[in-house]
Formats: C-alpha cells, sequence, structure tokens
C-alpha cells in the first residue's frame, strides 16, 4: 500500500458526506482533494454549499471549507483525475447510484459507498471489517465484468446491522437458527437533526421505510461466500426485525433474541464476546477499535448517551444478556449509527482494502 491517498468525498453536503469530511480531516492515510455534491451546490464554496445545514458537533474542516464543490455526475473526469478512490454517500434513486457509482468504478477510481444500492449485486463485496474481509477476493471479478484494471465498487452495511450482527457473529458457529431484531434507530440515520425533524419530539415512529427488508437480508451476504464470480448469500439463521425511529439524536439500539443449535453458557457468550477480536485489529488499522464488542454487567447499559461513542464511536456495546422464555438467549446492543455505522465504517472498510493492496 501507498503512505497517502488523495480522496474525494461523493455527496459531501448531506449527513454522512459531513461525517466523512470530519472523520478525514486529520486521517493519517488519506488526504481529501476532491467533494462533490448535485448540481445545485457545484461551484459554491463547501461552507456556502452547506450553510445551515453542518450538523456535525465540530466546525467544518478548515482544510475543506473552501474547496469548490463539482457536480457529482457531470465532472467525473475531473474528480477522477485528482483521487485515488472516492466515498459516496449521495441521497439519488438507487438505479442512479448503481450508475453512478459504476461510472467512476469504470473510470478506475475504486468507490467506497455508504450507499444501498450496490449491497446485492452478486460481485460487489459488503464488508463489515471483523467479520467478513475475505469478500474483497471478489473483487477481481467484479473488475473483470467492468472491465477496469483498478476500478471497482465496496459497500458498507446497513447501518443498524452493526448494532447486532456484531454480536450474533461472535456466536455464529454455535449454529444460530433463528434472531430477532427490534432496533430503535436515531434520527440522524434519516439525516435529521431535532431542529429539522420537529415530529420526532416526544414521539416514536414505527416505520423506517426499507430498513426492515435490510436487516433481514443483509446478514446473509455478510454471511456468505464466494463461489465463482459472485457472493452467494447464506440461507440461515432465519431472521425478523420490526425497526423503530426514536427521539434520539445518534446511536442505533437493538434489542436482540437468539436461538442456536449449540448451547453455551451465559458467562461462555460474554467470554465470546469480550475476547472478539478482527482483521482490523490484526492489522492495528488506524479507525480500528482496540475492542470491538464491550460487554456492560450493569442492568442499565448500553446507554445511547452514555455509550454511543465508545472507541470514538467503532465500538458496538452489549449488555442485558440473560435467557429466554421464547429464545435461548436476549440481549441489548447498541452503535453509533453515523460512525461505526455509516461514515466510520466505510473508512474503516477502505483502511482494510487499502492495507490489502486493493486501492494501489
Amino acid at each position: 500500500m501507498k503512505e497517502q491517498y488523495k480522496v474525494g468525498i461523493i455527496g459531501a453536503t448531506g449527513m454522512v458526506g459531513q461525517r466523512f469530511a470530519t472523520l478525514l480531516e486529520n486521517h493519517p492515510w488519506f488526504h481529501v482533494t476532491a467533494l462533490a455534491a448535485s448540481s445545485r451546490s457545484a461551484g459554491k464554496t463547501y461552507t456556502e454549499a452547506v450553510g445551515k445545514r453542518w450538523a456535525m458537533a465540530t466546525a467544518i474542516p478548515d482544510s475543506m471549507k473552501d474547496m469548490v464543490l463539482f457536480d457529482a455526475e457531470k465532472d467525473v473526469d475531473k474528480i477522477t483525475s485528482l483521487v485515488d478512490f472516492v466515498f459516496c454517500a449521495v441521497d439519488m434513486k438507487k438505479d442512479e447510484i448503481r450508475k453512478l457509482e459504476e461510472t467512476y468504478a469504470k473510470a478506475e477510481c475504486p468507490v467506497m459507498s455508504n450507499n444501498s444500492a450496490h449491497r446485492f449485486t452478486p460481485d460487489v463485496p459488503m464488508i463489515i471489517p471483523e467479520i467478513n474481509p475475505e469478500h474483497a477476493e471478489i473483487i477481481p471479478a467484479q473488475r473483470k465484468r467492468l472491465g477496469t484494471k483498478r476500478g471497482f465498487v465496496a459497500v458498507k452495511s446497513n447501518c443498524s446491522l452493526q448494532s447486532y450482527v456484531p454480536a450474533l457473529n461472535a456466536l455464529k458457529d454455535l449454529g444460530i437458527t433463528k434472531a430477532l431484531a427490534c432496533t430503535y434507530q436515531a434520527i440522524s440515520g434519516a439525516g435529521k437533526t431535532f431542529e429539522t425533524f420537529p415530529d420526532i419530539l416526544d414521539n416514536v415512529i414505527p416505520y423506517i421505510g426499507g430498513e426492515e427488508e435490510k436487516s433481514e437480508q443483509e446478514p446473509l451476504k455478510i454471511w456468505g461466500h464466494i463461489e465463482g464470480d459472485q457472493i452467494v448469500t447464506a440461507t440461515s439463521p432465519s431472521i425478523t426485525a420490526q425497526c423503530l425511529r426514536v427521539p434520539v439524536s445518534d446511536g442505533h439500539m437493538a434489542a436482540v433474541f437468539a436461538s442456536f443449535e449449540k448451547k453455551a453458557s451465559l458467562d461462555e457468550i460474554i467470554q465470546r464476546w469480550e475476547s472478539y477480536t478482527g482483521e482490523p485489529q490484526k492489522l492495528n488499522l488506524p479507525s480500528a477499535p482496540k475492542q470491538f464488542l464491550h460487554y456492560f454487567t450493569e442492568a442499565d447499559r448500553p446507554q445511547t448517551k452514555l455509550d454511543r461513542n465508545l472507541e470514538n464511536g467503532m465500538a458496538v456495546s452489549v449488555g442485558r444478556l440473560r435467557p429466554d422464555t421464547q429464545y435461548d438467549i436476549k440481549f441489548v446492543s447498541l452503535s453509533h449509527n453515523t460512525l461505526r455505522g455509516a461514515a466510520g465504517g466505510a473508512v474503516l472498510m477502505a483502511e482494510l482494502l487499502a492495507a490489502k493492496g486493493y486501492l494501489d
């Protein structure tokens, strides 16, 4: 891998694009050299384009605030001439996103996507770096399909999955037969703040379009395997989900129930969570948490406000493990949805692919 990579943020003005900007401001490997958004923002400085919509706790990075935005669709050639790869977090229709991301890939520019459009493209890896780093091995097959030497698309999974799939993955060899997850999701997952989403105050909305299908289906691709030129999704476990929007700024929480073929004591399950490690920890990647899964013994933890920023928002918090009357166990888990679940997860995925040589 190279010591430094020039990167672009496509969709820089949205909530996740803003998070990418803050995460990349002082990144040791990645240096932002291009920002892009819709035609409405093109030609404006980042500060002008974002205006009052800046939603991060910290200010717009000094290195980016005066950068002039490109048109994400019309300026592909200009953007790709300035970068080694791009992060993509655009707000467009799915077919338009698929076309745009493949346009960048065919211009020999790898795409680290936060979008859902390519998650079920058979040769596009959907990577949670601590869980399925081996899915990167499908990239040569995708490059063959696209006719590229460097260009490809890699995606991160839905943000809510990060709150419970990692905890289940640590128990996967016990033979998970079925799982139920009820997720309580922050408003930043909808690109909102309390100022722009007054309907959420003193309220819970029991519907998030498309979210339950993603929660039930995406883990099966993550747990799938490469066969020839595609990733074949797993056929089990059976997963059912309900997803609710709650009045929380950041942090997705999940109430999880699971059953297994093999039985394990609660102490053994906790030990598995606390000792879980993956490729990012072995490689000491810059954004990797030192400990991926943290178990809290307190009866009232994890709490969103207290624990979402654990290890810079890149760790997953777990608690309240106990037996269940209908399933074998139940527990509660939590992840930061715009850090581990969105931009941070994509940055970590890019670090993994850089370390493995896919971005050279």
